[in-house]
């Protein structure tokens, strides 16, 4: 089932990694930020109540999605009260997951500014447009794209691969991983006199910072 989530919410454009149990998770979540989580509650080596609670007493607010197959109310409440965002009982309709996932990233992004900065670059999630001291930056869809998964997550190294699934998750093509060398090069030029550098963390990926 995990499987097939996987592979529809990749056509619908949402990039997502499969951890097939507590252990993996928290391993993924060390190296990489996410935006939504969906959480099962049984899983072999734990529960993922347990999982959710550690995250809340962390400070981590990403929201998550929990999906269970208890029907008791009691349960339901008690996984909202530990801070879940929504939950969706099994079985369920792979449209409604998709539905609540867009709500829980909808509701996150409302909350937060809409103008993503670093030194005197700014960009509009909403639109894609990104400026230099006010100047508008003329930039590929791609490269948007590419500059605000970057900005996102501000002085985080994000690996070429996580870039790649941000960029092509919604095209069906077969284009190499050298692809994002060639659009990091292109956004480097662009973002020029900005303040704000692309760095290079050789066998980790890119982060944006503020330059020197």
């Amino acid at each position: 089932m995990a499987e097939a989530i996987v592979t529809r919410l990749a056509r619908s454009g949402m990039a997502c990694d499969l951890a097939d149990s507590i252990a993996e998770a928290r391993a993924f979540m060390d190296v990489q930020r996410y935006d939504a989580l969906v959480l099962d509650i049984n899983l072999p080596d734990g529960l993922g109540t347990d999982l959710l609670r550690e995250l809340r007493n962390k400070g981590d607010r990403t929201p998550v999605l929990m999906l269970t197959a208890l029907f008791s109310v009691d349960d339901r409440v008690s996984a909202l009260d530990l801070g879940a965002d929504d939950y969706l009982v099994k079985p369920f309709d792979q449209r409604e997951l998709e539905a609540r996932l867009r709500a829980l990233l909808r509701r996150e992004t409302d909350q937060k500014a809409d103008v993503l900065k670093v030194a005197g670059l700014s960009f509009h999630p909403a639109t894609l447009r990104a400026e230099n001291s006010g100047q508008r930056l003329e930039l590929t869809r791609r490269e948007a794209t590419l500059l605000g998964v970057l900005l996102r997550h501000p002085r985080q190294v994000i690996s070429k691969e996580r870039l790649y699934e941000g960029i092509y998750s919604f095209d069906d093509v077969d284009v190499g991983l050298n692809a994002i060398e060639l659009y990091i090069g292109r956004l480097r030029k662009k973002i020029s006199g900005s303040g704000a550098a692309i760095e290079t963390q050789r066998g980790l990926g890119y982060r944006i910072v503020e330059s020197g």
